[in-house]
């Protein structure tokens, strides 16, 4: 492996970096600074995961070719977050330390943009901006790009789900052709290929790893749970890890806010950074969480753009991203700079396609894990406390004086009461919280819980609800419908969805607790029914296939054959055995079958006629 003065790099700017602690180069460095460095060289795209140093990839060459005789804007820096922003700033002053004069201007929204003009009419060498202000300051004729030679889009991919496609046209226009344009991500998608191929020419494609993978540094693990148990199981995440580190990232700001309030009110170190913030407050929450006053930060995808951290212990998914290759992006926040680093993921059965999903981008298995008991818990903390008071520090001079008081207090104590009472003093809550707290338990796939031959699965029982697939309602919307209205957990057995009715299994002990609490429940202004199943009514699932029809036959278990004549030959269960129409929800009669007159009446509307009653829709003919 090459060092940083094999690579290029300047006296200047060496001396600035092993002050930062800078060894030896990483391979994204390696690969890029002396290609940046050689002589005329053309646009490049480099690939590579948050955390591995691109930043001083591109910051150390940019700032070694600035003319600081010069004093016009020489390279530019786009990057999506304002956070990002000041970063990238703070980085190349930082490597800049010892060149004479170099000035860097972070622009961005959010701050006072007089004091940027005052900045620009100085001159400055390298401007690192949001797109969103630059442009503002374009329009106001204060900043002028004619003299930039190197632009660099930092996150570009993010740039263009943030809506910035246009700002970056603009900006992109009033840029000299003759121009050095280099793009880095952590992820080829198809819109990066896209911009590539917009504004970059023929540009050179520097990749670290395989495409869209996942740092190896970085352990995958993922606990399903039941939806109302996710903020329980991120609880349990916490508690098992004292000296966790880490972000916990969710879909939306409301969420976000949501997560951060409970944590705060249960104790922990925590806050929330997302887009409805001031930038004052961005800027207090960020402080807190560098000088780690901050234990947990809850973030928006957006927001997590713009943190820089190195030390992270874990990035914890409380809910999956709606891009799944955001996830790279989101887990590349731990595990740098060669530490291990732990990305967990908090889902509910619903999501486990899109964990399928994630792990083909990654070319990593998730570990599925189980969470930990509140003995296990308890365990971790008590060990993690006698560590804290093995470590501590004692000055000796400053206590001395106020020891003969300690002594005499506690002398009627003996060496393990002292030992007990000290250690409960911290563990105490935990016990507390964990001592009457039921286990969480794994939902465990109601597709997998079928029975074959149609029977009943011990220890469960079959009910019956008026809602079937003419109702749009299908096994997610019945769990759905059952967390809604119940606060305890419900374990389901098999699932049969029917046309306008189903049957469902539940826990012989929650039978009541159900019926009782579906009584007054609705679906979509739909009153429901929920009741016990008849013994007899079986299995109604679609068993054709495995079948042969015969023509006004009956098949047992409540169904017919699909021969030709079935409608003719029809023999109907005893009335005792099926639920009723108005049991099933359906407030009107049933329409005859032999009315067939109605269709050709003057203003009929073939959509009032009830699926149910026999008639069959036909779907329009595509245009």
């Amino acid at each position: 492996m090459k060092n940083f003065e094999e690579l290029g790099v300047s006296t200047s700017i060496l001396q600035a970096i092993e002050e930062l602690g800078y060894v030896s180069p990483t391979p994204v460095q390696e690969k890029v600074i002396p290609y940046l460095l050689g002589e005329g060289y053309d646009d490049v795209v480099a690939l590579a995961q948050t955390g591995t140093g691109k930043t001083a990839a591109f910051g150390l060459p940019i700032i070694q070719m600035i003319d600081v005789k010069k004093q016009v804007p020489q390279s530019l820096v786009l990057c999506p977050t304002r956070e990002l922003c000041l970063q990238i700033s703070a980085d190349l002053t930082d490597y800049s330390k010892y060149i004479s004069h170099l000035k860097v201007l972070p622009v961005y929204g959010g701050s006072s943009i007089g004091s940027q003009i005052k900045a620009l009419k100085k001159g400055v060498h390298i401007i690192v901006a949001t797109p969103g202000r630059l442009i503002d300051l374009m329009e106001r004729g204060v900043v002028s790009l004619q003299t930039i030679q190197n632009v660099i889009m930092d996150e570009a991919d993010e740039m263009l789900n943030m809506g910035f496609t246009d700002s970056i046209n603009a900006i992109l226009a009033d840029v000299p052709q003759e121009r050095n344009t280099l793009l880095f991500s952590a992820t080829m998608s198809p819109e990066i290929a896209r911009i590539a191929k917009q504004y970059l020419n023929d540009p050179k494609e520097i990749t670290i790893g395989s495409k869209n993978e996942s740092t190896n540094t970085v352990e995958h693990v993922a606990y399903t749970v039941h939806a109302k148990d996710k903020y329980a199981a991120l609880k349990r995440v916490a508690d098992l890890n004292p000296q966790i580190y880490g972000i916990v990232f969710c879909r939306t700001r409301q969420e976000t806010q949501d997560i951060a309030d409970k944590l705060i009110q249960d104790g922990y170190n925590a806050d929330s950074l997302h887009g409805d913030l001031s930038q004052a407050q961005r800027d207090a929450v960020m402080q807190k969480f560098r000088s780690k006053h901050l234990q947990m930060l809850v973030a928006t995808d957006i927001a997590g753009r713009g943190i820089d951290v190195n030390n992270l212990t874990h990035v914890i998914n409380y809910g999956l991203p709606d891009d799944i290759e955001s996830y790279t992006h989101r887990s590349g926040r731990t595990g740098r700079a060669g530490r291990k680093g732990t990305s967990i993921c908090i889902i509910n059965m619903r999501e486990k396609g899109k964990l399928k999903a994630i792990e083909r981008i990654i070319k990593k298995q998730f570990i599925m894990g189980t969470l930990p008991t509140g003995q296990q818990i308890c365990e971790q903390q008590l060990v993690k406390l006698i560590d804290d008071v093995e470590k501590v520090q004692v000055n000796e001079e400053e206590i001395e004086k106020f020891m003969p008081d300690v002594y005499r207090k506690l002398e009627w104590l003996s060496r393990e009461d002292i030992i007990k009472r000290m250690v409960s003093l911290e563990f105490n809550r935990f016990l507390d919280y964990y001592r009457d707290q039921e286990e969480l338990e794994s939902p465990q796939d109601v597709r997998g819980r079928r029975t074959r031959d149609g029977k009943k699965t011990e220890g469960f029982t079959r009910l019956f609800i008026n809602l079937g697939k003419l109702d749009k309602f299908f096994p997610r919307e019945l769990m759905n419908l059952i967390n809604n209205n119940t606060k305890k957990r419900v374990e389901l057995g098999d699932i049969a969805i029917m046309k306008s009715f189903s049957f469902f299994e539940v826990e012989e002990s929650m039978v009541d607790h159900i019926l009782e609490v579906m009584q007054n429940a609705r679906y979509n202004g739909r009153r429901i029914t929920v009741q016990v199943a008849q013994e007899d009514q079986g299995d109604f699932r679609d068993k054709r296939k495995s079948r042969k029809p015969s023509a006004g036959k009956f098949s047992g278990k409540g169904r017919f054959s699909h021969g030709s004549d079935n409608r003719n030959n029809r023999q109907d269960a005893p009335r005792k055995d099926r639920p009723s129409r108005e049991e099933r929800g359906y407030s009107q009669k049933r329409g005859k079958r032999e009315d067939w007159k109605q269709f050709f009446e003057p203003g009929f509307d073939p959509n009032s006629v009830d699926a149910e009653d026999g008639f069959a829709r036909r779907k329009p003919k595509k245009k």
